[in-house]
């Protein structure tokens, strides 16, 4: 009876160490992703920057009566 409730907990554990491994993998994994997402974000922005900034003076041009 000791034998298999120590088999149990020695399972358990097992089980719980593999899925925190796995956790730890998956949180890295979604770390990395995010990261990457940030820097295209920071491009994207810098270049929406860059456009609005030489689209600025073109884009209320006044009307030719003025």
């Amino acid at each position: 009876m000791p034998n298999a409730r120590l088999d149990r907990l020695e399972e358990r554990l097992a089980w719980l160490e593999r899925h925190v491994t796995e956790q730890d993998r998956a949180m890295l994994e979604l770390h990395e992703a995010n990261a990457r997402l940030r820097r295209e974000l920071a491009i994207l922005r810098a270049a929406a920057s860059r456009d609005d900034q030489e689209a600025a003076p073109d884009s209320d041009p006044r009307p030719p009566h003025y």
